[in-house]
């Protein structure tokens, strides 16, 4: 069955209920809810239980998985062709949707106020990830020093200017409220009577997700690559493929273990596992950088890192901070004995921005990580409480092949033994 396995059963659900609800629906409103009722129903039964396969996504990161394994030329062309398909997709519907935008949408401006915001922001945040995954391709660059650091940039710049407009255009155009669905671009065109429109995004979203995983599967592999050399991973994860100087095993794991989830697991709780470990890796990042520069003296190089005394400023947010959060702080503390997890982990970040700004006060650390740590960190408790347990699962097993495996064979360890 090709359908979205984390939503079937709930569209099967809601499309009785609305059936239920409103009799009287037209036929071309009945057409998707019975379309939803088919799926589920129609879906093979295994052990009284619908089963519902996405193969296309199957098949998508097995064809990707092939393409990072014969090589980093490969995927850089295919990449690129991608890439230059999305973004002439984007500006077409930047340009064509401002002729079918209604102002009036746009009020109230923020109708969930600056929270409903990052909400939104932690929701989406995964699409980060293909930023920090240049840097995983850094021993394949020419001139890594000059050339990540200007392609971050350039990337970020022009993404953030494509978001806003974007987002200008698709609430401009129907009112906010109908935007919570899968494929809102096309459904915007749909709406306004353009629907040869609609297909034609359909088609390219598909081409701008498949893109979006090709770098995920390129910079996941290197990663273990390096973690390998570091010992932390057997040494089977840093091999290198004779003839297309890939990581070829790293690559068939991770592609087997990307590929076999996208069988059963839904979207949203995809977006939001992918978005919680960059936002995690971030903040470990950010966190890494304020001792980085002690670190490097040792060498005769070392890192140049920009440095802003966060001494002055932070007192002055720490206070920002208490003024806008202070109600939310209190009532948290009095309900802490219903041990909502959404409670306990903005708790915790509380704890976190107290612990921080008397840091930076004593020690006078650097103002740009430390601001890094804690923005991360915001976005991370506004992701939903079922990404959290699966997060802490993931977690959890990461832990144990660490102190298994890592702990004892890292070079680290090898090199302080004697």
């Amino acid at each position: 069955m090709i359908t979205d396995p984390g939503s079937a059963k709930d569209a099967f659900l809601a499309a009785q209920q609305t059936l239920t609800n409103t009799p009287n629906l037209t036929a071309e409103a009945k057409a998707p809810l019975l379309e939803a009722i088919h799926t589920w129903t129609s879906a093979p039964m295994i052990g009284g239980m619908h089963v519902v396969l996405n193969l296309p996504a199957f098949f998508i990161v097995c064809i990707i998985s092939y393409i990072t394994y014969i090589g980093i030329r490969e995927s850089k062309k295919a990449t690129n062709a991608m890439v230059i398909f999305k973004l002439a997709v984007v500006i077409l519907v930047i340009i064509l949707g401002f002729f079918f935008v209604n102002t009036a949408n746009w009020s109230p401006f923020l109708p969930n106020g600056f929270g409903g915001v990052l909400k939104g922001v932690s929701a989406v945040f995964y699409a980060y990830i293909g930023f920090d995954a240049i840097s995983t391709t850094a021993e394949e660059c020419t001139n890594a020093q000059r050339d990540l650091p200007k392609g971050m940039i350039y990337s970020l710049l022009i993404c953030t200017v494509l978001y806003i407009l974007i987002a200008l255009v698709l609430t401009g155009m129907v009112p906010f409220t109908k935007l919570n669905l899968a494929d809102p671009l096309a459904f915007v065109f749909n709406e306004v009577h353009q629907k040869w429109i609609g297909y034609f995004i359909s088609v390219s979203a598909v081409v701008a997700t498949t893109s979006v995983l090709l770098v995920f599967q390129l910079g996941q592999p290197r990663i273990w690559m390096s973690m390998s050399r570091d010992g932390l991973l057997p040494k089977a994860f840093g091999k290198i493929h004779p003839k297309y100087q890939t990581p070829w095993f790293s690559t068939i794991v991770t592609g087997i273990i990307v590929a076999v989830p996208t069988l059963f697991m839904g979207s949203n709780l995809m977006t939001q596992l992918t978005s919680i470990g960059t936002l995690f890796a971030f903040v470990l990042v950010s966190g890494g950088v304020l001792i980085l520069p002690r670190i490097s003296n040792v060498g005769k190089k070392g890192f140049k890192l920009p440095y802003w005394n966060g001494r002055l400023i932070m007192p002055f947010l720490y206070i920002g901070f208490l003024f806008l959060f202070w109600g939310r702080i209190a009532a948290d503390l009095q309900h802490l004995a219903g041990e909502s997890l959404e409670e306990v982990l903005f708790l915790v970040f509380a704890l976190l921005v107290t612990v921080l700004s008397i840091a930076t006060i004593i020690r006078k650390l650097s103002l740009i990580p430390v601001l890094g740590v804690l923005f991360c960190a915001y976005l991370l408790i506004e992701i939903p409480a079922i990404a959290w347990n699966w997060f802490f699962v993931w977690m959890g097993i990461g832990l144990v092949i660490y102190f298994i495996y890592g702990y004892r064979k890292s070079r680290l360890t090898t090199r302080s033994a004697p």
